[in-house]
């Protein structure tokens, strides 16, 4: 895993309002009083039908990379210095749009300023599957669209679309709502190489926007049938350094067995309702089969199929993330009652 990499913050501008007839948000969204939302975790999505002939969507940011579609046509890309994608001249009939977050964000984010239609816009029902994955760089989709494993900073955050992650690409193709709370470079007890230790994924998973320690999540409205969990691969990449907690590997894995615990509990709590889907790799396989066990449910557990590797800094490919969803998919067909 490539250490963290962080980005310069987002400087918040005026956005046009966001507040539309049903439209259809994928993910954790702060709104702004302009009418706005900010956000930053990856694969966000913005979901309206409408009816008309066009359709332009906003987004204010300095870093990040969307995607819109029409009718599931990729109909333009939003970069920063170039904020608008305009859709004209669509059969006048009903459409839906969609805008798709691909990069990731570590501090920043962005702000949605809507969609604007030459035509009017019609309630957009979300969907009657939800999964959530939360996870690290492998989850986040990190540098998965490179030619190479070599990879400047700037490259890794331009070639990662986490919109073609394992975790969408499962979502997509089972027509399922999905959020994606992933960072990379975070463990569940260890980030790589051991930097940033107050800055574990359970601590970052408690906040709306990754990079704001005072932004809350609040998730009242969101009860996902399926919960995908992959961390492990940041605690155990890296050896462990004089002036760290834990006297030996023993001691870590101990650590991350009971960190883990935790955190499946409060999510079980959280979620009661939930299944659970744990990932992982043969250097922590072991201690994820006792975090499952000792769960008190049935959580199957299932060992990452051998990769590639071939994206920056020896990350998932697009042909991994292919391959990790078909994996998922044939795991989850195995779950009696998963979608009620």
């Amino acid at each position: 895993m490539r250490r963290f990499w962080m980005l310069a913050p987002l400087a918040l501008i005026a956005a046009a309002p966001v507040a539309q007839t049903g439209m259809h948000i994928g993910g954790r969204v702060i709104a702004e009083d302009n009418g706005g939302v900010r956000f930053g975790w990856p694969a966000i999505y913005f979901e309206q039908r409408f009816r008309g002939t066009g359709v332009t969507a906003t987004v204010e940011t300095a870093t990040e990379i969307f995607r819109l579609y029409v009718d599931g046509k990729d109909r333009g890309t939003l970069r920063p210095g170039a904020p608008t994608v305009k859709v004209v001249e669509l059969a006048n009939g009903e459409h839906v749009a969609r805008l798709e977050k691909l990069t990731e964000s570590q501090s920043g984010g962005a702000v949605f300023g809507g969609f604007s239609f030459e035509g009017v816009p019609l309630p957009t029902p979300a969907r009657a599957r939800r999964i959530e994955f939360i996870g690290d760089s492998h989850s986040a989709g990190y540098g998965n669209t490179s030619a190479t494993r070599t990879c400047t900073r700037q490259e890794i955050h331009d070639t990662t679309d986490t919109q073609q992650a394992f975790g969408p690409l499962l979502a997509k193709g089972l027509d399922a709502d999905y959020r994606v709370n992933a960072y990379s470079g975070a463990g569940i007890v260890r980030n790589y190489n051991g930097v940033a230790p107050e800055q574990n994924l359970p601590i970052l998973y408690g906040r709306a926007i990754p990079g704001e320690a005072d932004s809350r999540a609040n998730d009242d409205d969101w009860h996902p049938q399926l919960i995908v969990i992959k961390l492990g691969t940041n605690d155990f990449s890296t050896p462990l350094h004089a002036g760290e907690k834990w006297a030996d590997a023993a001691a870590l894995h101990a650590d991350y067995q009971a960190s883990y615990g935790r955190f499946l509990r409060v999510l079980i709590a959280r979620h009661p309702k939930a299944h659970f889907l744990l990932m992982a790799s043969d250097p922590f396989l072991a201690d994820v089969q006792a975090v499952a066990k000792a769960s008190g449910r049935v959580v199957p557990v299932i060992r990452t199929i051998d990769m590639e590797l071939t994206g920056c800094d020896w990350h998932p490919s697009l042909k991994d993330d292919r391959a990790v969803a078909d994996q998922l998919e044939e795991a989850i067909a195995a779950m009696p009652g998963l979608w009620g």
